[in-house]
């Protein structure tokens, strides 16, 4: 299992780190380890979050995963 930091996932997801850490509390973004203090994110994981995300047209409504 690949593991990423928060700095990888923002620059993947183009997402900040403040935006992450909310999604992480409302329970609406890519899951996630919480090892101590850090945060990490298996990269399946953020795959599998990013393709929930697509979209065919812009009137979908977005689906809060």
């Amino acid at each position: 299992m690949t593991l990423l930091t928060l700095d990888e996932v923002a620059a993947i997801t183009g997402l900040s780190q403040s935006t992450l850490a909310k999604k992480r509390m409302a329970g609406t973004g890519p899951a996630f380890f919480k090892l101590g203090r850090t945060i990490k994110y298996a990269a399946q994981d953020v795959d599998a979050w990013l393709l929930s995300r697509r979209r065919t047209s812009t009137w979908q409504p977005a689906n809060e995963l």
